[in-house]
């Protein structure tokens, strides 16, 4: 008989997702973790990053106040005290993902480190615990690129950054997608100089160029440092006492801090995966889409670990308790289930935001949508963003010829708040309509969206037999 019904490594988002699900269904669950309860998201990860960037943000309001006739003085940054606002955040957030809670909720939690003895062993904590199922979510670890001359120099990750006991004097950051621009926008609002190295031709490569370039430009103006299409050639200590980069063009970069922001890579190693039979790649373990292991049928992988055949990794929380969700019907209750990411949204937390839920324009016509039609509605004929003077920003939506939303972007303030209607639209094949119909309050943002939808119905509404048909219409009693 085995130990334990559902034996799951890793107590981030995804593995604490699944071992309540299980748990409270009365099952005897093991839950492991050799670090941190909370995982990558809690410690190191969204929490701390998104209350930093709200301390930066009220620097830059304050910094902001004259344009709404308020004087005030150049804010101060207290850096201990913004430090201890991000723990306070951590704290706060911490019982929720405890080991107290999830023992009261049945679940054994053992810490330490696990891997893999057999197709159904896990040996952790110096014993063999057999399962009937497993789930392996081990999460992933901040990629550490090959650049020459990196052993030389100190280096943070976002799993070191939020523990500076100082501020950056000039932080490097090598890595233009969403973590390096939110810290880069984050600590140059804190008062420090940033530069951020990206070595592909833009910042943000997988979002619409159309919306990056809005966001390109609001972080220049804050004072951001972008060196785009920048290939690294190596870094090197300064003779300051800090570090410099030496770009393939020959320019160095002096700096302080250097902050490695190029990706993330499955934490495979140590697991031994290959002593339960179980595939994986170098981007994650092997899975079919209800996330089941295609070489073990006991395993499933959840979180960033996992590469479901024809999708591919994902490394977002959000993304965490969707595969819970699909683990708990496909492994708990035997109901087929299956991934999708058609409505999957993601976010860059700068200021303004740039939300994408959905496929791009460009990813649109890869797919083989050769007929769009492409809806536009800028901010700046928005009531509220022109109230709140932040008129800067577009809503975009790419639809099917006959009105079906095949994705939104958007960019400006809150703009991830209008995620989670565009995802109900498109994860549940709502026409354009539906959208175009919907009262909202006035004024708010998501108005925006309303009008960019209507926008697919003005020629028609228009055309001349409609004008006729008006006319007509009219002089009828």
């Amino acid at each position: 008989m085995a130990d334990y019904d559902v034996a799951i490594i890793g107590a981030g988002a995804a593995g604490l997702s699944v071992a309540a699900f299980a748990a409270q269904l009365g099952l005897k669950v093991a839950l492991i973790e050799r670090a941190r309860m909370g995982g990558d998201c809690l410690n190191h990860g969204c929490v701390p990053s998104k209350a930093l960037l709200a301390a930066a943000r009220r620097a830059q309001q304050a910094r902001d106040a004259a344009r709404f006739g308020i004087r005030l003085p150049p804010p101060e940054i207290d850096w201990a005290a913004v430090r201890a606002h991000v723990r306070g955040a951590i704290a706060r957030l911490a019982p929720n993902d405890s080991e107290a809670r999830f023992r009261a909720l049945g679940a054994e939690v053992i810490r330490a480190s696990a891997h893999f003895v057999a197709p159904d062993t896990i040996e952790a904590g110096g014993r063999r615990h057999t399962f009937r199922r497993a789930v392996v979510a081990a999460g992933s670890a901040p990629a550490v690129p090959g650049i020459p001359g990196l052993a030389e120099v100190p280096y943070l990750t976002n799993e070191t950054l939020f523990d500076l006991e100082d501020p950056p004097g000039h932080l490097i950051i090598v890595g233009g997608g969403a973590v390096g621009l939110e810290m880069a926008q984050a600590h140059v609002r804190l008062g420090c100089l940033v530069t951020v190295i990206e070595a592909a031709p833009g910042i943000a490569g997988r979002e619409d160029p159309e919306l990056v370039e809005g966001l390109r430009q609001a972080l220049k103006a804050e004072g951001v440092a972008l060196r785009e299409g920048a290939a690294l050639r190596r870094v090197e200590p300064d003779e300051a006492g800090g570090l410099a980069a030496v770009l393939e063009d020959g320019s160095r970069i002096a700096g302080t801090h250097l902050l490695l922001a190029a990706g993330r890579v499955p934490r495979l190693a140590g697991l031994d995966l290959p002593a339960a039979g179980i595939e994986a790649t170098r981007h994650g373990i092997v899975t079919d889409l209800s996330l089941r292991s295609v070489s073990n049928r006991r395993v499933w992988a959840a979180g960033d670990i996992a590469d479901p055949r024809g999708l591919g990794p994902r490394g977002f929380t959000h993304v965490c308790a969707q595969h819970a969700a699909i683990i708990a019907r496909a492994m708990l209750f035997r109901l087929p289930a299956k991934l999708d990411y058609a409505a999957l949204p993601r976010v860059t937390y700068t200021d303004p935001e740039l939300a994408q839920v959905g496929l791009t324009e460009a990813e649109a016509r890869e797919a083989g949508h050769t007929a769009l039609r492409i809806l536009r509605w800028p901010l700046s004929e928005n009531d509220r963003a022109v109230a709140e003077g932040r008129p800067e920003g577009l809503v975009k939506l790419v639809a099917t010829p006959k009105g079906r939303l095949l994705g939104a972007s958007v960019l400006g303030p809150r703009a991830g708040d209008m995620a989670g209607m565009f995802g109900l639209m498109i994860g549940r094949k709502l026409p354009l309509s539906a959208l175009a119909g919907l009262v909202l309050p006035y004024p708010t943002l998501a108005e925006a969206a309303k009008r960019a939808a209507g926008e697919f119905f003005v020629p028609r509404l228009l055309s001349p037999a409609a004008k006729r048909l008006a006319g007509l219409l009219m002089r009828l009693p």
